[in-house]
């Protein structure tokens, strides 16, 4: 391969795609451009960044189900900027792999087929991958086209992590935890080797609009907020975390609420949201001086705490906690708040180093470090994909 081929991925969230251009630079995947569609956006348009430039490119593309238009468009703008004919395969980000699919694989009908069939396991976000490698397909038959699994790094967790404590038929059947956000945790595992490499025993916050936790031992995934669904764990924007199975029969029965709108509330009106309701946006909350702001910020970094709490119990010890993601990156405010409910486990912050969101934020007299690592997803589905591009 030439250093000018490319390689493209798809990071497809609810609503949004991040499309990120690597060029194929030996046997790395090197990126030279970002992209994002919004789709709740009117009108649509891609958001392009190469290097200094920043690009917002109008698409006249009607939203459709399958996609084509917008796809068959997106190409054309970017080939303003690249030479799309170097490109020589497309990553795409898949939230579900089931038991079936431990690593990355490459995706022929067969298998999108299998993909498609683990979709009752995430029903909101599965979906979301397949119309985009389905659009592509359609476009670009003889592109070869990966998928990165979510759920694939927490494969190695013990069997006993993984279990609920319901009939043994039912795990069976793949009722279990799977946890997710893998993509964010492999990438921050390989950046911890390189910038902290004495730190084994880690716990990793993804704090986003979707947020989790992930025990590392020496980087491999030993235990996870998130379980069976996306659902669970700590309280994110718009969804609770745990929650007493109780409660949605108390809705279902008592209150004769539908699937749907049980469905709604889990999704789309509880966490932050439905905590504060004010806003699902924790900067918003920051700023708002109403006491059930303040309380929504509580409930958030007072559950964060927890958790690490647990997965220390789970590791046997603690070293480290990493913050990442949008929140975990970007808000002292959240990362100060999580760490003094952590005081009893010696973690004290550097305010100057946690302001200036350095790499280390913990002071040195600290037990505990602290440490923030911005994440890239895009970089582990590029490398997934250049693997199995090469290996065939």
């Amino acid at each position: 391969m030439s250093s000018t081929d490319l390689l493209l991925t798809f990071n497809t969230g609810s609503s949004t795609v991040k499309i990120g251009i690597f060029a194929i630079d030996g046997a790395e995947a090197r990126r030279i451009g970002k992209g994002v569609i919004d789709f709740r956006a009117e009108p649509l348009s891609l958001g392009l960044t190469k290097g200094l430039q920043i690009v917002e490119m109008p698409l006249k593309a009607e939203v459709t189900e399958d996609l084509h238009g917008v796809i068959d468009e997106t190409f054309a703008r970017l080939a303003d900027h690249f030479d799309m004919t170097a490109t020589r395969a497309a990553g795409h980000r898949v939230v579900h792999g089931g038991d079936r699919f431990t690593r990355a694989i490459g995706l022929d009908a067969a298998a999108i087929d299998i993909v498609d069939a683990l979709t009752p396991l995430a029903p909101l976000h599965q979906p979301q991958a397949l119309r985009f490698i389905r659009a592509l397909r359609h476009l670009k038959p003889h592109l070869a086209q990966t998928a990165s699994f979510d759920t694939a790094f927490h494969a190695t967790q013990d069997d006993l992590v993984r279990r609920f404590a319901i009939p043994r038929a039912l795990h069976d059947e793949g009722i279990k935890r799977y946890g997710f956000h893998g993509l964010s945790y492999k990438f921050i595992a390989g950046e911890l080797r390189r910038k902290a490499p004495r730190a084994t025993k880690v716990v990793v916050a993804h704090l986003g609009s979707g947020a989790s936790l992930c025990a590392l031992d020496d980087g491999v995934s030993r235990d996870c907020s998130m379980g069976f669904s996306t659902l669970d764990g700590i309280p994110m924007a718009t969804r609770p975390g745990w929650l007493d199975p109780g409660v949605i029969l108390h809705l279902a029965g008592q209150r004769k609420q539908s699937f749907e709108e049980i469905e709604d509330l889990l999704y789309h009106r509880s966490g932050l949201l439905g905590v504060s309701g004010i806003s699902a946006d924790t900067r918003e909350l920051l700023k708002d001086g109403r006491p059930q702001a303040r309380q929504a910020i509580d409930l958030f970094t007072l559950r964060i705490a927890g958790e690490i709490g647990r997965m220390a119990a789970t590791l046997g010890g603690l070293d480290a906690i990493v913050f990442t993601a949008g929140i975990g990156e970007h808000q002292p405010e959240i990362r100060a708040s999580v760490a003094k409910r952590l005081s009893w486990l010696g973690l004290s912050i550097d305010e100057k180093a946690n302001a200036a969101n350095d790499f280390t934020i913990s002071t040195r007299e600290s037990r505990i470090a602290a440490h923030v690592i911005a994440t890239d997803e895009e970089q582990i589905i590029a490398e997934e994909a250049l693997s199995i591009l090469r290996d065939h």
